[in-house]
């Protein structure tokens, strides 16, 4: 088979790299073409020289090409991939600086909240000018896989807006269906087999068999209460399992900033998570994460390009959707996945608008997902909470309307439990005005909001989170992870 894949954020360097081996892990797959693109030629050049070293050191007819021309990258492509993150670590600061100014305390800040609200406002743009771009260059047919957070809002917005057959992937469904076979003592974790529906960042694993036996909530809230990490790790998680009688895919962090009860008193945040790890509910913590990753790649790139000589090993293919879902439509080989589509009535008390994540199939006749799932009535509640600020908010990226923006966040269920609506309305100019180079649909409003913060007389305060931990050095993480290698 020859097409041609065309990776959008292609800088992103260690998932780039992923999406390519997992790929060429499909024997079919040997003689295609990836383009890569990205606004960064520093990071192209990093990830194209990787690429390159594993197509020689495997001895394969692969092409792979990287240019900042994104529709020179689109032409002709039969797959283009996104994993764009607009702004940037510099942008993605602001998204958990500001909004701690006004005690709102996030984990991640990429979905929904704050932060994640104005990330959608960066990023709904920029996806519109991908659509155009595959509308006018890449194949007549072209699918647009895209990874992209916010997922719901992005893939909203293509679907919507771009009017681009587009996918929305996401790897948080497989995590927690390891974590569940990994407490009731599975062996692997085909064993387990799972209905999990919602939405990105909040499906629900509404039906559990482990080997054709069904597994009730008390038997799961057992396992996990006894399992000597997650139920230190996944306090929180373990308390919504109780209450709502599912387990959710997100991690502890994660779900603690979708939800309006856990992290809106400072003095009870350090309660329900675990500093571990950053996952586990870490003030800012995938912001220290990415920076420290960002940093440690660029100080040790040497060690990943020698990496990247080693033969692909077929064995270690990741459970990423992708290239399960292209070796599906390609080769007819059927697949079962999750996947962010528009919902369209599968899921029956949710909206058809909304973005779901559920089951569905994959052969050469596309994405065929699974219909006529019903949510327990909680699950579709917090999801109903979240589609109605992604609906406003995609609408306020597309029309400009600072006005609609704002109510989005005031909607927000964690913002609304913290903040005052006069909270709310300075801290999105504050937001807007930061991040207005990459709010070209706000610039018209712009003045009036730097007018309206010189007036303000809304109190704020410089603080760091409940539980923030420093960014560390390269110094410090060589240190760790020698120590780390010594126990092993």
């Amino acid at each position: 088979m020859s097409f041609k894949i065309a990776i959008i954020g292609a800088g992103s360097v260690g998932f780039t790299k992923k999406l390519f081996t997992d790929i060429l892990c499909v024997p079919e797959f040997k003689d295609i073409e990836f383009a890569l693109t990205d606004v960064s030629e520093h990071n192209l050049a990093m990830i194209k020289a990787i690429l390159d070293r594993i197509v020689e050191a495997n001895n394969l007819p692969t092409r792979v090409t990287a240019t900042t021309d994104r529709r020179k990258a689109l032409e002709g492509a039969r797959y283009i991939i996104s994993c764009v993150r607009v702004g940037g670590l510099e942008a993605y600061a602001d998204d958990i600086r500001i909004p701690l100014r006004y005690g709102i305390d996030q984990c991640v800040g990429d979905t929904i909240c704050a932060g994640g609200i104005l990330y959608g406002q960066r990023n709904i743009p920029v996806i519109l000018d991908f659509c155009k771009d595959i509308r006018e260059v890449a194949d007549t047919n072209a699918k647009f896989l895209n990874y992209a957070n916010p997922m719901a809002m992005n893939t909203w917005a293509a679907i919507e807006y771009g009017k681009v057959d587009t996918v929305g992937l996401c790897h948080g469904v497989q995590h927690g269906a390891e974590q569940i076979a990994e407490v009731l003592g599975a062996k692997s974790p085909r064993e387990l087999d799972y209905v999990c529906s919602g939405i990105n960042h909040q499906t629900w694993f509404i039906d559990l068999r482990l080997n054709g036996r069904k597994i009730d909530r008390d038997e799961l809230i057992a396992a996990f209460e006894a399992h000597p990490v997650y139920s230190q790790q996944e306090k929180l998680r373990i308390d919504v399992l109780k209450r709502f009688g599912v387990y959710s895919t997100e991690s502890n962090g994660h779900l603690s900033e979708y939800l309006p009860w856990y992290r809106k008193r400072p003095d009870e945040i350090t309660r329900w998570i675990d500093m571990s790890d950053w996952i586990h509910g870490e003030t800012g913590g995938y912001l220290r994460y990415s920076t420290e990753t960002r940093n440690w790649f660029e100080t040790e790139y040497p060690q990943f390009l020698e990496a990247a000589s080693k033969p692909i090993d077929a064995s270690k293919r990741s459970n990423e959707h992708a290239s399960h879902i292209l070796e599906a439509l390609e080769t007819n080989r059927v697949y079962r996945g999750h996947f962010n589509v528009r919902n369209d009535g599968v899921i029956t008390n949710l909206p058809r608008d909304a973005i779901i994540e559920s089951p569905g199939f994959v052969d050469r006749f596309g994405i065929n997902m699974a219909a006529g799932i019903t949510l327990p009535e909680a699950c579709a509640a917090t999801c109903m909470a979240s589609i109605n600020v992604q609906r406003m908010s995609v609408h306020a990226a597309i029309s400009g309307d600072i006005d609609l923006l704002k109510l989005a966040v005031l909607h927000d269920p964690l913002v609304g439990a913290v903040s005052t609506p006069e909270e709310v309305w300075q801290m999105v100019d504050e937001m807007v005005v930061a991040q207005a180079q990459w709010l070209p649909q706000y610039a018209h409003a712009v003045p009036a909001a730097k007018e309206r913060l010189s007036k303000s007389t809304v109190k704020t305060r410089e603080w760091a989170g409940a539980a923030r931990r420093s960014v560390r050095s390269i110094e410090e993480l060589r240190a760790e992870k020698a120590a780390l290698k010594q126990a092993v």
